[in-house]
């Protein structure tokens, strides 16, 4: 089978297309062909051995397809079920090997490009809004990042649950596609001073929470951006990993809350990956979540997609295609 393989950390380049064995399912686990793959960053993070991954693997985190054999023990699915997942190292390739635990069925009304796109972003965007801080009506959140892939989901969950939404973004048809799926505010920041404009949007007060995905050139002016007592959850280092930082500053902004949360923290076990994959789904055959997917690359082209991703013009989900 082909697949995307990565033997030395380093840019796009280290992406290495090619020919290896079709794995096997051992005990626990089912082999999916897979249909499409999610590009997300923390493959990047993977790729730049920011996070560390025992070299050589096959990255990406995330697919829909249909399960074609499994080991066994397995029972929660079999051959010929659809199925997408996300956490799960080895997306980028025509077949997977996945714990079957971590299968969710993909019901009628979702295709697979659909089900690739909304697993790891769509259950991010979940857990951000449903459980690291519950959002309520008339909370106010800032979404950095609005017009991304988990942002534009992000954004939606939020206006769901009652919320009020300030979006920042970097171009006005980012804040287009930001207005589109119904942030109450958005802000420019490459023209405007997202602290200063926060805080005029909100008399002063500040928001009950920054979601923010983008990390070091942000992180500081949302600490400001917060009310007494507000939730600083940090989920994401796009402009890079944010340096250490002392406590004694949570408490003279404020008594401020600060979690840097992890999607794989937050689909524990079974019934929780269930839970929110099922969220997430019917919210899609609903029509009450759009998923956006803005552009697709065949696998061999997966460093095209890594640049595309982090050139920060994107504006929704990347996929790749076996």
């Amino acid at each position: 089978m082909k697949a995307i393989r990565v033997h030395t950390i380093g840019g796009p380049e280290v992406l290495i297309y090619e020919e290896i064995a079709k794995p096997e399912p051992g005990n626990g686990e089912a082999r999916v062909k897979i249909e499409a793959s999610g590009v997300n960053y923390i493959d990047t993070y993977q790729r730049t051995g920011l996070y560390k991954v025992p070299l050589p693997f096959i990255l990406g985190q995330e697919a829909a397809g249909v399960v074609d054999a499994v080991g066994a023990g397995v029972t929660e699915v079999k051959p010929g079920d659809r199925v997408a997942y996300a956490s799960a190292l080895g997306a980028y390739a025509e077949y997977a090997i996945v714990p079957a635990w971590r299968l969710v069925p993909v019901p009628e009304g979702v295709d697979a490009r659909q089900a690739a796109a909304a697993m790891l972003q769509g259950m991010t965007a979940h857990y951000l809004a449903c459980d690291t801080f519950p959002l309520k009506p008339g909370d106010t959140a800032l979404v950095h990042a609005a017009a991304g892939g988990v942002g534009l989901l992000l954004v939606q969950i939020a206006k769901m649950r009652g919320a009020r939404v300030i979006g920042t973004v970097s171009t006005e048809e980012k804040a287009a596609l930001a207005r589109q799926v119904g942030a109450d505010d958005v802000i420019l920041y490459t023209e405007t001073d997202f602290e200063a404009a926060v805080k005029q949007l909100t008399d002063g007060k500040g928001v009950d929470v920054v979601y923010d995905s983008v990390g070091k050139t942000t992180f500081d002016q949302s600490l400001n951006c917060l009310r007494r007592r507000g939730y600083m959850v940090l989920f994401g280092a796009s402009s890079g990993p944010v340096p250490p930082l002392d406590p004694q500053v949570l408490n003279a902004k404020g008594s401020l809350f600060l979690t840097r949360p992890l999607l794989a923290h937050y689909t524990a076990d079974r019934a929780e990956v269930l839970a929110r994959a099922h969220d997430v789904f019917e919210w899609v055959r609903a029509g009450k979540l759009h998923i956006r997917i803005d552009r697709t690359f065949p696998l061999a082209q997966a460093a095209d997609a890594h640049r595309a991703l982090q050139s920060r013009a994107t504006k929704g989900k990347i996929l790749l295609l076996p």
